[in-house]
């Protein structure tokens, strides 16, 4: 394939086939994290509530990863479009430097902080013990988790979406076939409980760095990836940080939202965190294609951009937001008719059970109004417009909906945070209608 097909392939099946690769490795990864949930549950319901309050934390770490990994994404895509080949492969490298230079500071960080975190939202000292365990390994891991994502940025810029896909997969079924020999000591691996679910992460973390490695070397990128990069360049930095750091803040936003949530839900009981926590893992078998479908777009209309195809800009927004809302009406569907089996995954506790099912057919209300805040926030992130995409996500994420949370609950009790979800959703939607269209006028 030539290097400007982004340029010239038909829309829908130019978005479709970069999408469908990632859309699969994203299935696989959320049913990882289903996979992943399920085992540890089997430990005991503490152990789920204890990787429930780790799972925010976690969060921020990849939030951070893949938000400075957008900002290479976007920087590289558009030099390719503009046929700057030498500085799309500056910015590859001072990427993959910086973010080594993260994940070191995110490991010490996380360690530290996370007896005062855990402490916050519970006095079980026994839930405390194994959110610790967990956690020190799973953090351990900063460094890999940080190259991994910069990696699969990288080699998305450059439309090799198969090569993402493949790594992705390598590593979720690593993680997938490793849980329960790690979790139960199955064969000659020791009994680790807690501890080997976080270690059988980070070893499938690995191994897809080492995937992307052998790709480098075996099919090398349309950008070069030389030595020389390394020197200092300002302009590339900033052009770095300028959409990572709204991106990565963007990203981390939820782990605010579930802190807070967890706070505020905790005050009832600790049944509506464990809720919660079991919401965030279902509902990455909603987002996270959603995810794979805006992360094949925002090569495509990054590399257009920079070819000043502005025509194509608009039909790829439109297209993809098309895409982004079928995926949301399926999901909708699925909460409203199965709710009560798929709670049932991850508890065997009745009442848990009966609340989880409730609190799941209220949020999906507001699945297919995020198809529109999703897609323009992809978008704008793609076109280098890190900021705009920061303000719809604050309106997602905190701006709306923490306040409303909070007031609800006064009048609702916990169903009111339930209802904050697709409150939030249509002002988000409304939100980025207007952003999107003022920044298209501006474009």
């Amino acid at each position: 394939m030539n290097d400007t097909f982004m340029k010239e392939k038909p829309i829908f099946p130019l978005i479709a086939g970069m999408a469908l690769p990632m859309v699969l490795s994203m299935l696989v990864n959320s049913l990882y994290n289903i996979v992943d949930s399920f085992f540890v549950a089997k430990i005991s319901e503490k152990a789920m509530t204890a990787l429930s309050l780790v799972y925010p934390v976690q969060n921020l770490i990849n939030a951070a990863a893949i938000g400075f990994g957008v900002g290479i994404n976007a920087a590289a895509s558009y030099y390719l479009g503009a046929e700057d080949k030498e500085k799309a492969g500056r910015a590859a490298v001072h990427g993959l430097l910086l973010s080594a230079v993260h994940g070191l500071i995110i490991t010490v960080g996380s360690i530290l902080i996370m007896p005062a975190f855990l402490g916050m939202f519970t006095s079980d000292a026994e839930v405390i013990r194994m959110g610790l365990q967990y956690s020190r390994i799973a953090f351990a891991f900063s460094v890999i988790i940080m190259l991994s994502l910069s990696f699969e940025k990288i080699f998305q810029a450059a439309g090799r979406m198969k090569t993402t896909m493949t790594s992705l997969l390598c590593g979720c079924i690593a993680n997938i076939i490793l849980d329960p020999l790690m979790i139960f000591g199955i064969g000659i691996f020791p009994e680790m409980g807690i501890e080997g679910a976080a270690l059988a992460t980070g070893l499938g973390q690995v191994l897809t760095v080492f995937v992307y490695l052998g790709a480098c070397a075996l099919f090398p990128l349309p950008m070069p990836m030389k030595r020389r990069h390394l020197a200092p360049d300002a302009a590339i930095t900033r052009r770095l940080y300028a959409v990572g750091i709204p991106a990565a803040l963007s990203l981390a936003l939820p782990s605010l939202l579930i802190s807070c949530l967890n706070g505020l839900l905790s005050l009832y009981s600790g049944m509506y965190v464990v809720i919660l926590g079991i919401y965030y893992k279902l509902q990455t078998f909603l987002y996270l294609p959603a995810s794979g479908v805006i992360q094949g777009m925002r090569p495509v209309i990054g590399y257009n951009y920079g070819a000043r195809e502005m025509g194509r800009v608009r039909s790829i927004y439109r297209t993809t937001l098309a895409m982004c809302g079928a995926i949301m009406i399926l999901g909708t569907i699925l909460c409203l008719t199965a709710s009560r089996p798929l709670i049932a995954l991850f508890t065997e506790n009745e009442e848990t059970i009966q609340a989880g099912s409730l609190a799941l057919r209220i949020i999906s209300a507001g699945f297919l109004l995020s198809s529109l805040s999703v897609t323009a926030s992809g978008a704008l992130e793609g076109l280098g417009r890190g900021m705009a995409s920061l303000v719809i996500s604050l309106m997602r994420y905190a701006a709306v909906i923490l306040p409303a949370a909070w007031i609800l609950c006064r009048f609702l009790g916990p169903e009111g945070a339930w209802h904050a979800f697709w409150i939030t959703e249509a002002a988000a939607a409304a939100v980025s209608a207007a952003v999107w269209a003022r920044t298209v006028k501006k474009l």
